[in-house]
C-alpha cells in the first residue's frame, strides 16, 4: 500500500468515526477482503472507536490492528449489558482475527441423562441434546465416578439399552438381566419398578447433577421420618440408606459453608513472560463445589486482566448454563452484566473460595509448564536465566556464570576451583584447578584474589568469552575483594553476586549490587536451588582437588627422593618387598635380581652411605 493510499485510508475510517453515536454498541472492523478482524463493545461507541486513531496510541500491537482496518461497521444497543453480550456473540459467530482466543484443546466427559421413557444415565465426551439432558462437563474425572456411584447405589438406574416402554413391559416382551439378579437394578423392565417409581428415581438422581444433594438429603430424611411414624419400617430402612448415602457423598464433596447457595468463583493468573492467562471457574451449589474448571486465554492486542476476565466470565457461564446471580471476582470490574453482580470478598467463607481458585489456577499454569519442559528441557533453562537476570536486573542474560572456592588446611596444600555453568548446566570441560602460589597461610581472601586474577587476565590475553555473572561462595567479604580484581584492577564489568550462609552454615541469602543488598528468592524456589547447586559443586571440585593433592603427599617416601630412580622402578622394588624398611635390610644381590645391578647400586649406595 502506497502512502497515498494509506492516506485515503485513514481518511475515510475517521469519517466513519465521525459519524458514530455517543450510545452504547459493538463495533466490528474489517479487513481489505471485508472480513471481520475485531469486535468490540463500548459504552460510548463514538468515544471508544475514536481511541483507535488517537496519535499516542501506544500498543504495538493495536497499532498493527489499525494498519489492517479498511472499513468499520457498528451496532447501537439500549444498555451497556447488551453490549457485552452482542460482543460475545458476535465472537463467537466470527471468530475474528484480534479477539481473546480461548485455547482450550480439550474435550471434557459429561453425565447424560436420556429422553427414552425409561432414561439411562451414563458418561459420555459428545454433546447431542436431541438425545437427553447433559451435565458437567466434569474436569475432575473422579469426581464425576463419584457422583455416577452414588447414584448407582442410591437410585439403581438401568443400563440396558433396551426399548422399554410401558406397553411392551405389560406385554411382557423382556426377562430381567444379570443386573437384576445382582441387585443392582431394580427391574422396571418386568414391572419389579413402576414407571411412577422409577420417574421419581431418576428425579432425585437430576437433583443430584444439580448440585441440591444437601436439599434433596433434607427432604429423604424427613419422609423417612413419616415413614417410620406410620410403622413403614421398612420403606423407612430403605429411605434410611438412601439417605447414608447421600450424607456420606455430601461430607466428602463439602469444602465450604452451605449457607453458599449458588455462586460462580472467577480468578485470573498470568503466564510469567507470556501473553496467555490462566481463568480458574468454580460454582458452588448448596456449600459444595460441583464445577472446577481452569482455561488458557491468549491475549491478542495486550489486552489488561480486567477485559480478558470480562470476556471469559460471559464465555464461561454461557458454556456452563450457570444462573448464579453472585459472581466472585478479585478486582473491580468496569462493566456489569445483566441478572448477576459482581462482589469482591474480603474476608470468611467467600474469601477462602477465591484463595482456591486462585490455587487452582497457580497449580494449573505450573503443570501445563512442567510438561512443557519435559518435551523442551531448553524451556526451563531459559526461564531460570531470565527469572535471575529479572531478579539482578542484568543487562544481559546470564548464559554463562562462573563460582569459585577455596580449599586448605591451615594454610597448607591451599587450591582453588571454579566451576563454569552454561545454560544453568555443568560446562566440565570449562572447570578450572588452581595451585594457591603467591599467599603463604591460611588467607581466603587474598588467595581468591590470586585465582580471580589468574582466570581473567588469563581469558583476556586468549581472547576467551568472559562470563555473564560471577558467584562467590561467601557474603560481602568475598564479593568486595573480587571485586578490586575484576573492576579496579582488570577493568572488567562483569557482575558479581555472592552466596552467603546462616548460623547452621546453610546457604540461606543471595547478595548483588555494590553495597550488596539481599535479593528477594524464596530459599524454597528453583531458582535457589539452581544457585546453591552451583555453590555445591564448586565446593565439592574444590574439596576434591585439595584432597588428591594430600593424598599424594601422603604417599610420599624416601625412594621419592633417590636421583636415578623413576617411578616404574619404585613400583617393581615395592611391590616385591612392599615397605622401605625391608629394602633398607635387603642385600645388594637380591636387589639386582629384583631391578637389575646399576639401579640396585644406586638403591644401595643411598640406604648405606656412611655420610647419610
Amino acid at each position: 500500500m502506497t502512502r497515498e493510499e494509506n492516506q485515503q485510508r485513514l481518511e475515510k475510517l475517521k469519517n466513519i468515526v465521525a459519524s458514530l453515536p455517543g450510545k452504547p454498541g459493538s463495533y466490528q472492523f474489517y479487513d481489505e477482503n471485508h472480513t471481520i478482524i475485531y469486535v468490540g463493545k463500548a459504552k460510548n461507541l463514538k468515544n471508544r472507536v475514536s481511541s483507535y486513531f488517537h496519535k499516542e496510541v501506544d500498543r504495538f500491537k493495536t497499532k498493527i490492528l489499525v494498519s489492517k482496518i479498511h472499513d468499520i461497521s457498528y451496532t447501537v444497543v439500549n444498555t451497556e449489558e447488551d453490549a457485552l453480550l452482542l460482543e460475545n456473540s458476535l465472537i463467537k459467530k466470527y471468530n475474528p482475527r484480534y479477539n481473546i482466543l480461548l485455547k482450550d484443546g480439550k474435550t471434557y466427559p459429561s453425565i447424560c441423562v436420556t429422553k427414552e421413557p425409561y432414561p439411562r444415565i451414563f458418561k459420555t465426551r459428545t454433546i447431542n441434546k436431541k438425545f437427553g439432558t447433559f451435565y458437567g462437563p466434569y474436569s475432575h474425572i473422579g469426581t464425576m465416578y463419584a457422583i455416577l456411584d452414588v447414584i448407582k447405589k442410591t437410585y439403581k438406574p438401568r443400563t440396558c439399552r433396551l426399548p422399554l416402554t410401558e406397553e411392551n413391559i405389560e406385554k411382557g416382551k423382556f426377562k430381567p438381566c444379570l443386573e437384576y439378579h445382582i441387585h443392582n437394578c431394580l427391574g422396571p423392565c418386568i414391572n419389579k419398578q413402576t414407571y411412577q417409581e422409577y420417574q421419581e428415581s431418576i428425579a432425585q438422581a437430576r437433583e443430584i447433577l444439580k448440585g441440591n444433594t444437601r436439599e434433596l438429603s433434607r427432604k429423604i430424611h424427613d419422609e423417612m421420618l413419616k415413614k417410620a411414624e406410620n410403622l413403614q419400617f421398612e420403606e423407612a430402612e430403605a429411605l434410611k440408606m438412601k439417605y447414608l448415602a447421600l450424607e456420606n457423598f455430601c461430607a466428602k464433596s463439602e469444602v465450604v459453608s452451605h449457607t453458599i447457595n449458588d455462586v460462580d468463583v472467577f480468578s485470573i493468573t498470568d503466564d510469567d513472560g507470556n501473553k496467555n492467562a490462566f481463568i480458574n471457574y468454580l460454582h458452588v451449589k448448596n456449600g459444595a463445589i460441583n464445577q472446577s474448571f481452569t482455561f488458557e486465554y491468549k491475549r491478542k492486542l495486550d489486552e489488561t486482566d480486567q477485559e480478558l476476565l470480562l470476556m471469559a466470565i460471559l464465555e464461561i457461564r454461557e458454556r456452563f448454563e450457570s444462573t448464579a446471580k453472585e459472581i466472585i471476582v478479585p478486582f473491580e470490574m468496569e462493566w456489569n452484566i445483566k441478572d448477576a453482580e459482581f462482589f469482591i470478598p474480603q474476608r470468611g467463607d467467600k474469601k477462602k473460595l477465591l484463595e482456591l481458585s486462585e490455587m487452582n489456577a497457580k497449580q494449573y499454569k505450573f503443570d501445563r509448564l512442567k510438561q512443557a519442559e519435559k518435551l523442551n528441557p531448553e524451556q526451563k533453562q531459559t526461564r531460570l536465566m531470565k527469572e535471575l537476570q529479572q531478579k539482578l536486573q542484568l543487562p544481559k542474560l546470564p548464559y554463562q556464570i562462573e563460582c569459585f572456592d577455596n580449599s586448605n588446611i591451615s594454610g597448607t596444600d591451599a587450591v582453588a576451583g571454579c566451576v563454569v555453568f552454561k545454560a544453568m548446566k555443568p560446562s566440565k570441560k570449562d572447570y578450572r584447578k588452581y595451585n594457591i602460589k603467591t599467599v603463604t597461610g591460611p588467607d581466603d581472601y587474598a588467595s581468591m584474589q590470586e585465582v580471580v586474577r589468574r582466570r581473567y587476565t588469563r581469558m583476556i590475553e586468549e581472547g576467551t568469552p568472559l562470563p555473564d555473572l560471577i558467584i562467590t561462595d561467601g557474603g560481602q567479604g568475598q564479593m568486595s575483594v573480587v571485586r578490586e580484581v575484576v573492576e579496579g584492577e582488570l577493568g572488567l564489568q562483569i557482575p558479581i553476586a555472592g552466596l552467603a550462609k546462616d548460623n547452621r552454615h546453610r546457604t540461606n541469602e543471595l547478595l548483588f549490587g555494590n553495597p550488596p543488598q539481599v535479593i528477594g528468592i524464596q530459599t524454597n524456589s528453583e531458582l535457589f536451588h539452581v544457585l546453591t547447586r552451583i555453590q555445591d559443586e564448586v565446593h565439592r571440585y574444590a574439596i576434591t582437588f585439595h584432597r588428591d593433592k594430600r593424598s599424594k603427599h601422603a604417599l610420599h617416601s624416601e625412594l621419592d627422593d633417590i636421583q636415578g630412580i623413576g617411578p616404574k622402578t619404585r613400583e617393581l622394588i615395592l611391590k616385591k618387598l612392599k615397605t622401605v624398611k625391608r629394602i633398607k635390610e635387603t642385600d645388594i644381590q637380591q636387589l639386582t635380581e629384583i631391578i637389575g645391578t646399576a639401579k640396585a647400586k644406586i638403591i644401595y649406595d643411598y640406604f648405606h652411605n656412611p655420610l647419610k
